[in-house]
């Protein structure tokens, strides 16, 4: 299995209500940065991008016209660590407290 995959259940089989998809399984693949923000916004999902260069510009211009449900931003972390963090804040945090926000990881 690739890493995110592994990320995938290994997520879903921690928290039971979290839903987490990687790029390929949510067909995000390949797909520019403006079109994966705005497939994340429509579903209400937290996108966790890979694209670190591009992603959080692309996250800014996106928020001047559209809301989003929030953004995390890994900084090379070990796949166990970001899933660490992301579990932590499934328990701690409101969905609506992440509207239009960007995090960097770790916490």
């Amino acid at each position: 299995l690739e890493a995110g995959a592994v990320a995938e259940a290994q997520a879903c089989r921690r928290e039971l209500g979290l839903v987490f998809h990687t790029a390929a399984a949510a067909s995000l693949s390949g797909l520019p940065d403006p079109e994966v923000l705005e497939r994340a916004a429509d579903e209400g999902c937290i996108l966790v991008p890979h694209h670190l260069q591009t992603m959080p510009r692309h996250f800014s211009a996106f928020l001047t016209t559209h809301q989003s449900a929030g953004l995390l931003v890994p900084q090379s972390l070990p796949i166990a660590a970001v899933l660490d963090d992301l579990l932590l804040i499934w328990s701690t945090m409101e969905a609506e407290e992440w509207i239009n926000l960007m995090w960097y990881l770790p916490l």
